[in-house]
């Protein structure tokens, strides 16, 4: 550490002392000078030596304000997003009964609209309560339907609610027909390894006929509960073939039951199996579109089978040919050897005791 200096202090005092003054002096006759002056040398100050400084302002200034802006925009957002959650489900609510109404208006009074509500108990999966009766003229049996297809049928029914099982249910079976009226089979459930994978299997189809993938699967009437023509679903992919008897098709269901909330009964006349609701859910168009493909698949199977029935007839024509062929190129002495000893018996053949043909006397 240095010692410590009386002189060098009291000089250090002068200078800064000095230097104040200096200062003061120029602030003061800054002050006194004219205002055009006093503009000229900020605005070169500003421009020259606090050009940097300034700039840094600037971008401070900017960053703050965006930030600001940020804030803002993600409060707008977040508010957006958890009004669009909490309106999703009622739009897709809304949707459903708009389509369930519009159903219930092209189909008239037959069908009563109910609500279905999901037990949520171990066991009853395949099962809801919906909360008609026999008060709303619905019996053991009718048909369950939503705008997208048919959903299950009633099980047991009281004066103001009713149960009713799904197309998941064990016990579930429906006759089926393709949309064009030309092939028939039995839909039946087959259990997934959890319940999204259940499905839907279209058996009986005769093993002769490939169905495309994609062709509506409507109810045919055939039994005692469902009517004609209720969508059930659409060919998925070829699911078992047994040969020379029959084919399988998996379906993807028309229905989700786990995501139906509300529901149509068929009631009355209008639900027994006699009735027809094909034009409910499709329209003339599409079921003459259904029958122009299954002529196009008839056209193909038959041109298939005369491809082939052209070749067999040529393959036999060949082997005919060939036989003939060889039947010419084999001597002619074949025909006379003997099948035992494959040796030309000769003209003694006929004299067992190997004698010569006796004289005949003229």
């Amino acid at each position: 550490m240095p010692p410590f200096d009386p002189e060098l202090t009291e000089r250090e005092g002068r200078r800064e002392l000095l230097l104040a003054g200096l200062v003061v002096a120029a602030a003061v006759a800054l002050v006194l000078l004219p205002v055009q002056v006093q503009q000229w040398m900020s605005s070169s100050l500003r421009s020259t030596v606090l050009a940097p400084f300034v700039l840094t302002q600037d971008v401070l200034q900017q960053a703050r304000a965006r930030t600001l802006e940020l804030d803002e925009i993600q409060a707008r957002l977040d508010s957006t997003t958890v009004l669009l959650a909490v309106q999703a489900p009622l739009r897709e609510e809304n949707l459903r009964l708009r389509s369930l109404l519009d159903l219930a208006e092209r189909a008239g009074p037959s069908f009563v609209p109910a609500e279905a509500i999901r037990p949520g108990t171990r066991g009853s999966e395949s099962m809801f309560l919906l909360d008609v009766g026999t008060r709303d003229g619905v019996s053991r049996d009718d048909p369950v339907i939503s705008d997208r297809g048919l959903v299950g049928s009633i099980r047991e029914v009281g004066p103001t609610t009713s149960q009713a099982m799904d197309w998941t249910h064990p016990d579930f079976q429906v006759g089926a027909m393709t949309l064009d009226g030309e092939n028939f089979g039995l839909v039946e459930p087959r259990r997934g390894s959890f319940r999204e994978e259940d499905r839907l299997l279209l058996n009986g189809i005769p093993f002769h006929t490939a169905l495309p993938e994609g062709m509506e699967v409507v109810t045919s009437g055939l039994g005692v509960a469902y009517p004609r023509g209720i969508r059930i679903g659409r060919i998925l992919s070829l699911a078992e073939a047994e040969a020379g008897w029959r084919r399988g098709y998996w379906l993807e269901p028309a229905v989700q039951p786990g995501q139906v909330t509300h529901v149509l009964v068929l009631t009355g006349e209008s639900g027994r199996p006699e009735s027809d609701w094909t034009y409910l859910w499709a329209s003339e168009l599409e079921v003459l579109r259904a029958r122009q493909d299954t002529l196009r698949i008839l056209e193909a199977e038959a041109d298939s089978a005369t491809v082939l029935r052209n070749r067999a007839d040529s393959l036999f024509m060949e082997v005919e040919r060939l036989r003939s062929a060889a039947d010419a190129l084999l001597p002619d002495t074949l025909d006379v050897l003997d099948p035992n000893t494959g040796v030309d018996p000769g003209p003694d053949a006929g004299n067992d005791d190997g004698d010569p043909d006796p004289q005949v006397e003229p």
